[in-house]
């Protein structure tokens, strides 16, 4: 007879044994293997349901278990990882002054504001000579204050968007653009009237004055300042976090607001620009001493190409990237007319002072 002790081993080992041999029977899948994480299962058509193909899960969703059937959709403000088994926060995007990008614009912008302060330093020395009259000494300082402020206003588009610094970008850029291509059309106006009044007597050469351009660069101005106070006061521009525009990073942007106003403003902007352009046109074979409306038609030929340029590229650019080409837009075209308009005016003031006097003056309107 058995030993107490030793058969009572026997009969626990019994039910041990008996549970790894239905282990042992238990069926494999011969033809698929188990689905880590960051894989789904799918099964494949026309065979048995123990047989599937694991399939990575798609961006932006995760598998955390084994075998599972379906991906997990990560939210908005969440992105998968690389293993796709754990969902992580997006990084934001904005364009930053500390970003590579930012500095090379703040430089740009910072250089170019320098140009319009020279060139008014360089008039102002030379005030007295035939060339700074003949082009409206009042018109052309306020031309060149309100660019160099243009240039300085993209710093506004620059660093981390705020409700605030939102509102400002837009408007006192668009107000400081209607200024000085309000001055460009002043001075043209004042070419084309002053050729056309040919009598002495006539009422229109009565009514040319210091206070004609005046009022045209102040009510366009006015206007422009008006569309932008209803524009502010009914639905302002402010920052937004965009999670759609790019799938991995939040890009904190600068929403319109009110896209009817938004439209309004540019539309104001690209009227009296091709106005500018047309009348600059007209008046461009006039007698003026220095080419004044040519130059002026150049300017406006420049700057309507750069932004005709601008509005496919930055509806194709996404987050910091499309403040950039807006950046350089203002910059490029508003550079243009610098060079357009005051460039061979310098170049006769500094290079070639023999242009400079009344005898050539007289030369050229005598053609």
């Amino acid at each position: 007879m058995l030993d107490l002790p030793f058969a009572t081993t026997i009969l626990v080992m019994v039910p041990r044994f008996s549970h790894m041999n239905s282990l042992e029977n238990i069926p494999k899948s011969s033809c698929s293997e188990i689905c880590t994480v960051g894989f789904r299962k799918s099964t494949r058509e026309g065979q048995g349901v123990c047989c599937y193909d694991c399939i990575p899960c798609s961006d932006g969703e995760i598998s955390n278990q084994t075998d599972s059937p379906d991906c997990i959709k990560c939210q908005d403000n969440q992105w998968s990882n690389e293993k796709r088994d754990n969902c992580i926060p997006k990084s934001t995007e904005f364009l930053s002054f500390q970003d590579s990008l930012g500095y090379i614009l703040v430089a740009v912008a910072t250089a170019s504001a320098l140009v319009p302060i020279v060139i008014l330093v360089i008039f102002f020395k030379h005030r007295e000579t035939p060339i700074v009259k003949a082009n409206n000494q009042v018109l052309s300082c306020l031309l060149l204050v309100a660019l160099s402020l243009c240039f300085l206003s993209t710093f506004l588009f620059l660093g981390h968007p705020t409700d605030i610094k939102c509102m400002l970008q837009q408007v006192t850029f668009s107000i400081l653009f209607v200024m000085y291509v309000s001055c460009l059309l002043a001075k043209t106006v004042l070419v084309l009237m002053a050729f056309r009044a040919t009598h002495p007597n006539t009422t229109l050469r009565s009514g040319l004055g210091p206070k004609v351009p005046a009022m045209i660069v102040f009510t366009f101005t006015l206007v422009q300042t008006l569309i932008c106070v209803v524009w502010l006061a009914s639905s302002p521009p402010y920052a937004q976090r965009n999670m759609k525009s790019l799938i991995r990073k939040i890009v904190i942007e600068c929403n319109e607001g009110s896209p009817q106003a938004f439209w309004c403003v540019l539309g104001y902007m690209g009227l009296l620009a091709l106005g500018s352009f047309l009348v600059a046109f007209k008046a461009r074979k006039l007698p003026d001493s220095f080419n004044e409306a040519q130059l002026i038609t150049f300017s406006m030929i420049t700057f309507l190409t750069v932004w005709t340029l601008f509005l496919p590229t930055y509806l194709n650019t996404k987050g910091k990237y499309m403040v950039a080409v807006e950046v350089f837009t203002i910059i490029s075209s508003s550079m243009g007319i610098v060079v357009c308009i005051f460039l061979p005016k310098c170049y006769i003031i500094l290079i070639r002072p023999d242009l400079n006097n009344r005898s050539h003056m007289k030369r050229k309107l005598s053609h």
